[in-house]
């Protein structure tokens, strides 16, 4: 039912495939080093917002005594922040396919002229770094065909009821008694009307919707996606690394231009060799496929903190991490049972 358009011979219907993105007409300039801190500045937390992030976590938990909070005294805080890195490469990515809807009067315009290129249809892309899917009626490849589904009747049988426009009644299963008597529900006609088709044995096509024609079309879906990666650097605190995924950090540093170029001049190694990788692997995955549009990296300073204090003559310890200062204690001393009647 569908025709063959220029340019779109390998569209089907249920999708054609990726379609890669043209050769840029000049060539693409490599991209070049950023602007890089004078300083890399580095936050610490101070006593006293571990000592009210620790009273937070303490007030939040039913079965926990103050006890270590309003006696406890701290002995040492040991720094462990770690970082992450993020590598964002935003990307357009464009695919065809045969599709129909009901014909509602439209004109048909194929062949009228030259069906523009997949890349050469304009379409409104959203903020930077945002998903969003647009789908677009390619022009000039639209046509009108006799439904294949009702073929041009706007009808098709019931499938409830096979086309006879009653059931059989549900009460006495389509005998017309129950229990030695006439079944009251059917008035003895062993039978239920149809709901689905009101009775008249045929509902509307669902594909053209009773119009009896389709207007057939390319259809063009482009879709723009943030495509993310993270690396956090390995730390040795003790503390869980998946309980790093709910907090944020500071950020420490952020820049974006069309193609990045790997940050240079971060004292930690990790954080460098990560960007050289993320960012290589990057450009040569996406761009074989889509067109990119923008990458932005950033680092982000976890800040965690490991501190130690003395409750009734024993040492303790608890975790202070992330933006938020949460807290973790797994093994807080003054706990008690609740009972739940």
């Amino acid at each position: 039912m569908f025709g063959n358009v220029p340019g779109y011979e390998g569209t089907v219907a249920g999708g054609g495939g990726y379609l890669p993105p043209p050769m840029p007409l000049e060539p693409i300039a490599p991209p070049q080093p950023g602007l890089e801190p004078a300083e890399w500045s580095i936050p610490s937390v101070s006593e006293d917002v571990a000592r009210e992030a620790f009273k937070s976590f303490v007030s939040s938990q039913c079965c926990y005594s103050k006890g270590p909070v309003n006696d406890g005294v701290i002995t040492g805080m040991e720094p462990f922040n770690t970082y992450r890195y993020r590598l964002e490469t935003f990307t357009e990515f464009r695919s065809t396919e045969w599709a129909h809807k009901p014909h509602e009067g439209e004109p048909a315009d194929f062949y009228t002229q030259t069906a523009p290129r997949p890349w050469e249809i304009q379409a409104n892309p959203p903020s930077l770094f945002t998903n969003h899917t647009e789908e677009i009626r390619v022009p000039y490849t639209s046509s009108i065909k006799e439904c294949h589904t009702c073929r041009a009747t706007g009808a098709m049988l019931c499938e409830e009821c096979s086309g006879n426009g009653f059931k059989p009644c549900w009460v006495c299963h389509g005998s017309g008694s129950k229990n030695d008597e006439n079944c009251s529900h059917c008035d003895a006609t062993g039978r239920d009307r149809c709901t689905d088709c009101d009775s008249q044995g045929r509902k509307e096509c669902e594909t053209c919707k009773g119009k009896r024609q389709l207007l057939t079309y390319i259809g063009l879906k482009v879709e723009w996606k943030n495509n993310v990666e993270d690396h956090v650097v390995q730390q040795n605190s003790g503390l869980s690394s998946d309980d790093l995924h709910s907090v944020t950090g500071k950020e420490l540093f952020k820049n974006n231009q069309y193609l990045l170029y790997p940050l240079l001049g971060f004292p930690n190694p990790a954080i460098a060799e990560a960007s050289d990788r993320l960012i290589k692997d990057h450009q040569s995955k996406y761009s074989q496929t889509s067109r990119i549009l923008q990458q932005r990296q950033t680092v982000e300073l976890i800040p965690i903190t490991k501190v130690n204090y003395k409750w009734k003559g024993d040492t303790h310890l608890y975790y202070v991490y992330g933006n938020e200062n949460q807290v973790s204690a797994d093994n807080y001393p003054a706990t008690c049972c609740c009972v739940i009647l």
